[in-house]
């Protein structure tokens, strides 16, 4: 217990120290960002992904010693390929289209390394084999979840404290399964992300950049995969998922939000967000939240989180049919 307990808090202390250091680095560098939701010219540390990755590296490379759980290897290998993708599109533009491409390398460790079991669980239908199918589906849930996380990143604190709620459920029904060397893995995501949504939340003193938000989102995707829960998975990320949808559905191909032409919103002098009525530009949840109701950042940011918490209070539900029903 003690062991587990160290863990845990070594992920929040790193990251949190890191992320204090990495700032200051910014800062003095001038390798900040625009806060395009603010009045003004208000500038934000950006990358800080390094130090969430910094801290995930540390409190796994420690829970594998103590458990030779090779499973923690494949999520360290995730997290690690797919941030390291993010900073090389944060220094350096990868592209709409390359950044998926090159996230299916991510998910190959799952693979390579045996670290799932091909069999879904279906609400009120059972079990499903997929021996043969189910590493093709790993190459896709990966690039999916990464992205999925980046694209819902537009305000501040959205993306970490997003994750927060929706990796409860997931670490519910890991407890649940007794799997608890995939919960403590959660554990270590949720800790490391507390510590980092300190100074991510409103007003942001640092965002994550690319590197920050792939690397979260493929390690939640493994985890979902590697502990087998991936319905539970589903459920939680769903308000991030019909973000993606709509984004991609309305823009047909894959865009940078920095490369869109016509932004979703629109933010007035006194910092409001109201919504952009041309019909070219992107359906996001921030513009479907602002649509005929003109508010503030931080209404907007508590917003998501609701959805989100309605939808890890649903994900909740499933895990308590499907294995206490």
């Amino acid at each position: 217990m003690y062991e587990n307990i160290g863990i845990i808090l070594i992920s929040f202390i790193v990251t949190y120290l890191a992320s204090k250091i990495l700032i200051t680095f910014l800062k003095n560098t001038k390798r900040e960002v625009l806060d395009y939701h603010k009045k003004g010219k208000n500038y934000v540390a950006y990358p800080g992904g390094p130090a969430i990755i910094v801290g995930i590296i540390f409190s796994l490379a420690i829970l594998y010693i103590t458990t030779s759980d090779t499973r923690i290897i494949a999520i360290l290998g995730v997290t690690v390929i797919a941030g390291t993708i993010g900073l090389i599109d944060d220094l350096k533009s990868l592209g709409g289209r390359k950044k998926p491409l090159f996230l299916l390398l991510a998910a190959l460790p799952i693979i390579l390394l045996g670290s799932y079991e091909p069999t879904m669980d279906f609400l009120f239908f059972g079990s499903s084999q997929l021996t043969i199918i189910y590493p093709f589906l790993i190459l896709i849930a990966i690039p999916v979840t990464a992205n999925t996380l980046n694209t819902i990143d537009v305000l501040n604190g959205v993306s970490t404290g997003f994750i927060i709620i929706a990796a409860i459920p997931v670490l519910i029904a890991l407890i649940v399964k007794g799997d608890m060397n995939a919960a403590l893995t959660t554990m270590v995501l949720i800790t490391s992300c507390i510590a980092f949504f300190i100074f991510h939340r409103y007003p942001s003193k640092v965002f994550p950049g690319d590197s920050g938000t792939l690397a979260l989102g493929a390690m939640y995707g493994a985890i979902v995969i590697i502990g087998g829960v991936e319905l539970i998975g589903v459920f939680a990320l769903l308000p991030a998922i019909l973000n993606s949808f709509a984004y991609l559905s309305s823009m047909k191909d894959f865009v940078e939000h920095k490369n869109i032409k016509i932004r979703p919103t629109k933010v007035l002098a006194d910092g409001t967000i109201m919504a952009e009525k041309d019909k070219r530009a992107p359906i996001t949840l921030v513009r479907l939240i602002v649509a005929g109701n003109p508010s503030k950042e931080l209404s907007v940011v508590n917003t998501i989180f609701m959805l989100s918490i309605v939808s890890s209070i649903l994900a909740t539900t499933i895990t308590l049919i499907m294995w206490l029903g």
